[in-house]
């Protein structure tokens, strides 16, 4: 498989003298869902500012597909639909021409990109606002605007930086399909997110950048191994409102749901006979979405 992305030693000092970047290695296979996670200030902007070009790396090489991006800018970057995590779009201008405008910066004709516009803004919810002035736009319409404009000129890298930050859980859902289309039709996607059951549902690789340095880089699947306990989320049958006294970690959410805590590959049946015992009957057991979150802390924790 090709690698879409190959980062090499990428170094950045500010000139402040802030180090965000230590020399990182990292590469994006083609066809990948990847996922850049870090907390605040670990380096995963600055990372994504110099993919971009909009920030100026100290040393390294970066490459996209076959370009290099200090010799070949223009068709690395031609290559690259960056959505960024702060809005930066021209509030005066109507939808369908930040649409248009953005294509006419990559050399697609008018007759191509407009088609094309209607169709992501028919995708994306946003066909009826197709006249609205941006300003008029609430902040998720605005966030799916940006979407579209990162893709109007159909990348072969899509970087999608805190994508559904401040979104509903809804359209998050809706963005989520979106996404996984995307990857599957050939797209490549590098995904930054503090929302970590994102990366966990999304993504199929993974790196951990912390203080300028990538700290773990492996498959999502090899990533949640390491984890020693699952939080089973149960669904009960009845609403309760006191806990009994359990042998496992438990919390109880909501009167009808119970947090449960249990080590991999360990029997339930014990789980279950206390509860039965409680006169409490369970009707579904799934498992929580916030394996990652956990190992995350403790893989930050242990690099702080």
């Amino acid at each position: 498989m090709n690698a879409a992305l190959t980062i090499q030693d990428l170094r950045k000092t500010y000139g402040n003298g802030v180090t965000a970047l230590k020399g990182i290695d990292l590469q994006v296979q083609e066809g990948d869902f990847f996922a850049l996670l870090g907390p605040n200030g670990a380096g995963k902007s600055t990372t994504i500012g110099i993919i971009s070009s909009i920030v100026n790396k100290s040393g390294g090489r970066v490459q996209v597909h076959d370009y290099d991006l200090d010799r070949q800018t223009e068709k690395a970057k031609a290559l690259l639909g960056v959505m960024p995590q702060e809005f930066n779009l021209n509030i005066f201008q109507k939808v369908i021409h930040t649409l248009l405008n953005q294509a006419s910066y990559y050399g697609v004709p008018r007759r191509v990109a407009l088609p094309y516009a209607e169709e992501l803004l028919e995708r994306l919810g946003l066909a009826s606002k197709r006249d609205t002035l941006v300003r008029m736009l609430s902040g998720g319409m605005k966030r799916r605007l940006m979407i579209a404009r990162a893709l109007i000129h159909r990348p072969r890298i899509l970087i999608l930086d805190e994508p559904t930050a401040g979104v509903d859980v809804e359209l998050r859902q809706i963005l989520w399909g979106f996404f996984r289309e995307l990857n599957q039709q050939g797209t490549t996607i590098i995904l930054t997110t503090h929302y970590l059951e994102e990366a966990e549902v999304l993504c199929r690789n993974v790196a951990i950048i912390n203080k300028g340095l990538i700290i773990r880089h492996a498959p999502m699947s090899e990533l949640l191994k390491e984890l020693e306990f699952n939080t089973l989320i149960l669904d009960l049958a009845q609403p309760i409102h006191n806990l009994p006294t359990l042998s496992y970690p438990a919390e109880l959410m909501t009167p009808t749901q119970l947090a449960v805590e249990v080590k991999r590959h360990q029997s339930l049946n014990p789980l279950f006979e206390e509860l039965s015992q409680a006169n409490i009957k369970v009707f579904s057991v799934a498992n929580s979405q916030n394996r990652l979150e956990r190992l995350f802390l403790h893989l930050i924790g242990g690099h702080l």
